[in-house]
């Protein structure tokens, strides 16, 4: 670490550091060693997914070969160290590694991967046997990871070492393109985190531009912005999440409430824009299973661009995706046998349609209540509750068809998730499997054990990527994926998700709230 002397009074420190091989030297701002790296260095392939909570591991680099969440972690503690990211790997690991995920379809997005291969590198380099699965899911409870649902990841740490046999990859990329809805790139550059999110391509001159109480605040660096808007750590309440609604009077068979939960996506949204051009799309190479349709990113990029005449990068933090971003309609019902009864739902555009299509005989009240947006773009909002309800009052498992058309079919069996699937003929059945097993652990998930801390005054308590509640790699069942499907290729995962919820529920006796655990 030096000290330079500027204008004869102020001190500047330069924190030098070797970085993925090379020689660095940086301004110390104060900041992360997470905001050097992206802010400084221009290193996009270490992903800011928490901002900053140390409690996603995207940010997960290599500290004298020891793994370590970068955006928690001081620059002025690196100073004179060895920093590694998923970039400076040896050739051999980058290889193996991003083989074996492409291989067993351990990435989707590919927003989480680049931390957790740098952190079985890590873990390897010492002579960790990640062929067991204690280990992995040890190493695995720093992250989080919305898309795979764990088990493709613990695949490819089992079997890193096999040569794999190449596969079409345009195949794979259209294949996710369709669970999607939104162009999505498979392969081993995605896996490293160089698949094109909508922050990594900004230039070096951008302005950044985050929330504040009063409106946006621009800085030259993420860090600086977020100094100007005096932001605030998130937290975790103490406060159980309430239920929003009550249940309808009457003499129900069948009755569910659930809360509100988070789409926790990884990426948070973002966008930037030049003075004169388009937005940057904050879905990018994720689709965050329909939470980002309600951001106001784009719009804020390219009006921030217009006004300062430079270019323009907008950011949410995790805390602006809890308090501002879209959630699924929290629901309280009660049905007869035959169908009949009351469903009250959190008042959203289109919602008594999307629950009569499943439920044609029950009544629906919508209710304004206080909290978060609410939308039906996210995943099976709705109707995926509707299905859970037709199963309870069946009493069994049944196909479950998603408005995109693809068909599921799931039961839970001696501890297994097993799942029937119709979605034509696959393109890439790595894939499909891979979007599949994502979808059902989300749905067992919601089930058993997500909710979100909203007061009745509909003020968001939980703000951090722990409180969500989504399950650990250690605590996820096995899930067992078969493709029954012929012909033309339709999108599965809602189905999924919804036919896994809905079997989840039934296994665990139908509690009236969720989650059950």
């Amino acid at each position: 670490m030096g000290l330079i002397a500027v204008g004869g009074s102020r001190i500047e420190r330069i924190i030098k550091f070797e970085l993925d091989g090379h020689d660095v030297d940086v301004d110390d701002d104060g900041g992360s060693l997470l905001g050097a790296l992206r802010d400084h260095l221009g290193v996009r392939s270490v992903k800011d997914g928490c901002s900053p909570q140390g409690q996603c591991g995207c940010c997960t680099v290599l500290i004298d070969d020891s793994p370590r969440v970068a955006c928690v972690t001081p620059l002025r503690r690196v100073a004179g160290r060895t920093v590694t990211t998923v970039d400076g790997l040896t050739e051999q690991e980058r290889r193996r590694w991003s083989d074996a995920f492409v291989a067993h379809g351990a990435a989707q997005c590919g927003f989480c991967t680049p931390g957790i291969v740098c952190r079985f590198v890590g873990h390897e380099r010492k002579g960790a046997d990640l062929g067991l699965r204690e280990t992995v899911d040890r190493a695995l409870s720093a992250h989080l990871c919305r898309c795979t649902g764990w088990q493709t990841i613990r695949e490819a740490a089992a079997e890193v070492a096999v040569n794999f046999p190449g596969r079409d990859l345009d195949a794979a990329s259209q294949q996710a393109t369709i669970e999607t809805g939104t162009p999505q790139t498979i392969g081993p550059h995605a896996v490293l985190g160089h698949g094109g999110f909508a922050d990594d391509n900004t230039p070096a001159d951008s302005l950044v531009a985050v929330r504040s109480g009063t409106g946006w605040v621009t800085a030259t660096s993420l860090h600086g912005a977020r100094e100007n808007a005096g932001k605030i750590q998130g937290r975790r309440t103490s406060l159980e999440a309430p239920l929003p609604l009550e249940l309808p009077d009457g003499d129900w068979d069948v009755a569910l409430r659930t809360r509100w939960v988070e789409p926790a996506y990884l990426e948070t949204d973002a966008s930037w824009c030049p003075p004169e051009g388009e937005s940057a799309d904050p879905i990018a190479n994720g689709g965050a299973f329909g939470g980002k349709t309600g951001s106001d990113v784009v719009d804020v990029a390219r009006d921030l661009a217009r006004e300062h005449g430079v270019p323009i990068r907008v950011l949410w933090s995790r805390e602006d995706t809890v308090q501002y971003g879209s959630k699924r309609p929290p629901i309280a019902a009660g049905l007869r046998r035959d169908g009949s009864g009351i469903v009250r739902v959190a008042n959203t555009p289109g919602i008594a349609e999307v629950i009569h299509r499943v439920l044609p005989d029950c009544q629906i009240e919508e209710i304004v209540i206080p909290g978060p947006p609410t939308s039906l773009s996210l995943r099976g909002a709705g109707w995926a509750e509707a299905e859970m309800l037709r199963a309870s009052l069946d009493g069994e498992a049944r196909w479950v068809e998603s408005p995109s058309g693809g068909r599921a079919k799931a039961e839970i069996i001696d501890g297994s998730v097993c799942i029937e699937v119709d979605g034509g003929q696959p393109l890439d059945w790595v894939m499909l499997r891979s979007y599949c097993i994502g979808a059902a652990h989300m749905g067992y998930s919601w089930v058993t054990s997500e909710s979100l801390a909203v007061d009745m005054q509909g003020e968001v308590h939980d703000l951090t990527i722990r409180s969500f509640g989504v399950l650990r790699s250690s605590d996820s069942p096995n899930i067992e994926v078969s493709s029954v499907g012929q012909g033309e290729v339709r999108p599965v995962g809602d189905a999924v998700f919804a036919a896994v919820a809905a079997a989840t529920w039934l296994h665990k006796g139908c509690p009236v709230e969720l989650p059950t655990g």
